[in-house]
């Protein structure tokens, strides 16, 4: 068996790093991954990715709102407490990351 996920898509949500409640640090996005042709419902889903490795995270912090990306990584499970109970989290816990050639999005 594997947990070897591999997405292409445009970055949503600017990349947002986070100081867990351990001291962790995380930089959180979320990326829009296009439906392949002749799906039975087209369109797009988003999905949400975490990086944790320093090096990792200074480079995404530096992507923006609609820059094409592609992410490898592993699909996990989180739970979190928030002001509105518990929230569990399904996201890309991802390990490698690149903006593709040519795709920054339009700083205007």
């Amino acid at each position: 068996m594997t947990n070897d996920v591999r997405l292409a898509g445009k970055v949503t949500r600017l990349p947002e790093e986070r100081v867990l409640p351990s001291g962790d640090k995380m930089v959180a996005f979320r990326l829009s991954v296009p439906r392949p042709p002749g799906s039975s419902r087209p369109g797009s889903d988003w999905v949400d990715c975490a990086v944790w490795t320093s090096k990792l995270r200074r480079q995404v912090s530096r992507w923006a709102v609609g820059d094409e990306v592609e992410v490898r990584g592993a699909l996990r499970r989180r739970v979190f407490r928030s002001a509105a109970g518990v929230v569990p989290l399904v996201e890309i816990e991802v390990r490698e990351g690149r903006r593709a050639v040519l795709s920054r999005a339009d700083p205007a």
